[in-house]
């Protein structure tokens, strides 16, 4: 089941990071976005929620105020700009503590401190189906299963699945922070692949299913071999 969760953030650009990482996990439903501490103290009382996205730094009450005034807080992971915090905020039992800016796969580990181990009748890890391509004035998801590679194109990436390609403003760098790290590898200086495309290597040249060709840069090869080998059947 679902983990339920709400963004208590008063900056609409860290909200609006804070709803795309969630919505490309399958494993947290957001049940509310609130920008007021007082206004998240009513809605904790009449909802029940797992987990809470909490900002510092809030109008009215600041976000640990906000935390030591409630009385069964849901587990918490903080949010911030500022490394101050990070001390009393775990003195408060916090689950993690996120310094803005932090990229996706930070965001996921902090969540899998949240999530009970599936042999106590939790979840297995957290390993997110989609993810939100921002192209131009859209948000596009795109499956992961879909994807078969990434390639860097100026300050662009292009995210190839089969028969189009979408032009992300995110740069490679991002998106390899982004993307889980069992299904895909950088194997070039402009290129991450989807392992689960990979039909062969020869050289320093990989083919996926569909006949693409990708180069293998020198500085990836060593690591890049060692990876398939690891994790062939």
């Amino acid at each position: 089941m679902p983990l339920r969760c709400i963004i208590v953030e008063d900056q609409p650009p860290a909200q609006r990071i804070l709803q795309t990482y969630i919505a490309d996990m399958g494993t947290l439903d957001l049940r509310g976005t609130l920008s007021d501490p007082v206004e998240a103290m009513d809605f904790l009382r009449e909802e029940t929620i797992d987990l809470m996205f909490l900002d510092i730094q809030l109008p009215k009450l600041s976000g640990i105020e906000l935390l030591q005034a409630l009385s069964h807080p849901p587990q918490v992971i903080l949010t911030t700009a500022y490394a101050d915090y990070a001390l009393q905020g775990y003195e408060l039992n916090v689950v993690d503590y996120l310094l803005k800016p932090f990229s996706f796969q930070r965001f996921v580990k902090a969540v899998q401190k949240a999530i009970p181990p599936a042999g106590a009748g939790g979840m297995a890890e957290v390993v997110p189906r989609s993810l939100f391509i921002k192209s131009g004035y859209e948000h596009i998801r795109v499956h992961l299963s879909d994807i078969l590679f990434l390639h860097a194109d100026a300050d662009y990436t292009e995210i190839h699945v089969p028969g189009k390609k979408h032009l992300s403003s995110d740069t490679l760098r991002t998106w390899e922070a982004r993307l889980p790290e069992p299904s895909f590898f950088r194997i070039h200086k402009s290129y991450i692949v989807q392992l689960d495309q990979v039909e062969k290597v020869a050289g320093n040249q990989l083919y996926l299913h569909n006949g693409t060709s990708l180069p293998i840069g020198r500085a990836y090869k060593e690591a890049f071999m060692a990876r398939i080998a690891g994790g062939a059947e």
